[in-house]
């Protein structure tokens, strides 16, 4: 196969759809054939005109939830928003038989508010951004009888 290398500066979507679909497929039958990764959003909506606002998005696989996104607009937090999102996506993932929770965030608020929630943090990437760290963090999930 001819080939060559190339940087792209600022890269399309496609891009990353291509590279993704790429390492997604090589996944799905190198390490776990049966694996099924899925989406899940809960979202926050506005009650009138059923507008999204913010919400959580992340995805299941590997009996793992992975929460990727979350925002609560600036006018509806200190509401507990937050933590019902959590906990309605972590009520899915043991539906879809997850065992387990991670996520990471670089603010110190969202940090207090993950382990308050159970979070364990498992690493630090110190000066990410520089001054400041990210932290990843993991849960064990267990359903609400078991709790």
């Amino acid at each position: 196969m001819n080939h060559h290398l190339e940087l792209l500066a600022n890269p399309h979507k496609v891009v990353r759809q291509i590279i993704l679909s790429g390492l997604s497929d090589f996944n799905g039958t190198t390490l776990m054939p049966d694996l099924q990764v899925r989406d899940l959003a809960v979202v926050i909506r506005h009650a009138d005109t059923r507008e999204i606002l913010g919400g959580l998005w992340g995805r299941t696989g590997w009996e793992w939830l992975s929460i990727e996104y979350i925002f609560v607009p600036e006018a509806l937090r200190g509401q507990g928003l937050a933590t019902r999102l959590i906990g309605m996506a972590e009520e899915e993932a043991l539906e879809r038989g997850c065992h387990s929770a991670w996520l990471d965030t670089l603010n110190p608020k969202a940090l207090a508010l993950y382990e308050r929630l159970g979070y364990e943090r498992f690493g630090e990437l110190k000066d990410f951004p520089k001054g400041s760290s990210r932290y990843f963090l993991q849960k064990k999930l267990r359903h609400a009888a078991a709790a």
